[in-house]
């Protein structure tokens, strides 16, 4: 056994990275993810589409590449109540391409020291960058890939953050789950039977075992989704107002899971704490106070009460109507098209008089589709 390598992982350990394998970089099979794309299932996140044959190829990203070293670090917070909004367990820290990014760096230095490459050799990214990182993390070994398309770990069941390094540095590669069928990991191949995750979906979003349409996925709508939400998505996203977990809490491979050490995270479970009442008051001024360091804050306060529209319209609560009605009239029409929506969905009849001023001054004409279409 190369002294080195166990050097690095204990080394990368003490950093905070949870579990490490190595991955030897090869051919891809292409088929899937231009399948995904030709099918437009990436929605409007068209980096997918651009970035496409750099993520077939990692040697397009770094020339000469040889390995793709996969970390994981467990987010795993441990039992956590949700009674009001519900957020991404992930959200619920501070943003992890930060507090990881130090982490990423040091490990550079030790490559470095162990291996003596240097800054030119490796990159690493933390979910920034074209890499596949679940299906180089499923070939390393990390884990493999489930059903609803996220690694599972035996040892962490759903909840782990990625990270990658590609260097050129020719380092054994560790073992898969199990064989691969061909190219990245089939599917569900270690799921069995298991579709509970499949079944859970609150918005149908899988269009077969392991593939996400994202045009039906909570977290794309809630997240990545700039614009209005399609109307028929919007009873589905139920309580959540930031990213979804359901695929990810019913996988029976979570009763492995533990809670994480947090070397690398910085934990914000206040947020929880905060009522519907409390998102749709917000300023520019609290959202920035309450969600700085966060991933929340690249959502803007736009999106967030965008959501929190939703998840009123959602929640059959009257006493939120005073709230919607002025969000009625916010400057942003994204917003005011989602509070419609909620209003008349609230209110019922009473919705009309209820937002007669609003309507008389509206001329955004997808805010008027709301006033027009069923709520």
């Amino acid at each position: 056994m190369d002294p080195r390598r166990e050097a690095l992982r204990r080394r990368l350990a003490e950093l905070g990275f949870d579990d490490m394998r190595v991955a030897q970089v090869g051919p891809v099979s292409p088929a899937p993810l231009r399948d995904w794309l030709a099918a437009g299932r990436h929605a409007d996140m068209a980096w997918m589409e651009r970035t496409a044959e750099k993520r077939l190829d990692p040697g397009l990203v770094l020339p000469g590449a040889r390995s793709v070293i996969m970390l994981g670090v467990n987010y795993w917070p441990g039992v956590l109540r949700q009674d009001g909004p519900v957020w991404a367990r992930y959200a619920l820290h501070e943003d992890y391409h930060d507090t990881m990014k130090p982490a990423l760096v040091a490990a550079g230095r030790v490559l470095e020291e162990l291996y003596g490459v240097t800054g030119e050799d490796y990159r690493y990214y933390v979910d920034t960058g074209p890499v596949l990182e679940r299906g180089w993390a499923a070939k390393a070994g990390l884990g493999f890939a489930g059903k609803n398309a996220m690694l599972i770990s035996r040892r962490h069941g759903n909840w782990l953050f990625l990270a990658s390094i590609l260097t050129r540095l020719e380092l054994a590669p560790d073992a898969p789950v199990r064989r691969q069928q061909s190219g990245f990991a089939d599917p569900g191949l270690l799921c069995g039977k298991c579709t509970r995750c499949l079944d859970a979906c609150p918005t149908q979003a899988f269009a077969a075992p392991g593939v996400v349409d994202s045009r039906r996925c909570i977290s794309y709508l809630t997240i990545e989704h700039k614009g209005v939400i399609p109307r028929e998505m919007r009873a589905g996203i139920g309580r959540h107002i930031y990213g979804c977990d359901v695929c990810l809490e019913v996988c029976p491979w979570n009763r492995f899971a533990q809670e994480g050490r947090r070397l690398l995270l910085a934990a914000r479970f206040e947020l929880p704490q905060l009522t519907l009442a409390d998102l749709l008051a917000l300023t520019p001024e609290s959202f920035a106070t309450i969600f700085r360091k966060t991933a929340i804050k690249r959502l803007k306060l736009a999106g967030l009460l965008r959501n929190a529209c939703v998840v009123a319209g959602n929640s059959g609560g009257p006493d939120l109507l005073p709230a919607l009605v002025r969000l009625a009239e916010h400057p942003l029409p994204v917003v005011r098209a989602h509070a419609v929506w909620a209003v008349r969905r609230l209110a019922g009849e009473r919705a009309t008089r209820m937002l007669n001023d609003a309507r008389n001054s509206e001329a955004d004409a997808a805010v008027m589709m709301e006033y027009q279409g069923e709520a």
